[in-house]
């Protein structure tokens, strides 16, 4: 959340969309909550934060999430928008593999933005939750709130 909305400051950008990945194509086999739980943790997440908004752009379409779909959906929608694609550090290092990688790179600015020291990735806050550690210093309350609710990373035992 700290890394897009810097830079959203920095680009000086008007509006950033958090797309959520309907069936992400690369993570098959990784994704550890369904589509409509992903999508309700990042309402939460960016309800307080000006100029930031939850989108539903690949969870509604079919088959599996490609950025450059999602780019050309974009551009079709409002097509004098200047695009700016914000990944982390990790992500761009693979975006040669991503399905038309050419056409993404021409449809948008890549933004890279690397994690803060003190940055916790997903995966250890779902660790942690597993564990019945504490998250609220990690994770916004309306967040911790939708994971509670939804009962999504149980503790294990």
């Amino acid at each position: 959340m700290r890394a897009a909305v810097t830079a959203a400051q920095r680009c000086d950008l008007d509006q950033v969309l958090w797309i959520v990945a309907g069936d992400p194509w690369q993570k098959s086999d990784d994704v550890v909550a369904d589509a409509e739980d992903r999508f309700a943790m990042v309402v939460a997440c960016v309800a307080a934060l000006d100029g930031h908004e939850a989108s539903r752009a690949e969870l509604d379409r079919e088959g599996p999430s490609y950025t450059v779909d999602t780019l050309e959906d974009l551009h079709a929608w409002n097509p004098s928008a200047e695009a700016f694609l914000i990944v982390g550090a990790d992500v761009a290092a693979t975006i040669d593999t991503w399905h038309r990688a050419d056409d993404v790179r021409a449809m948008c600015e890549i933004v890279v933005v690397d994690r803060a020291p003190d940055d916790v990735s997903s995966t250890e806050v779902r660790r942690r939750l597993a564990a019945g550690e504490p998250v609220d210093d990690l994770v916004p309350l309306p967040v911790i709130r939708e994971i509670s609710e939804r009962g999504l990373y149980p503790r294990r035992k």
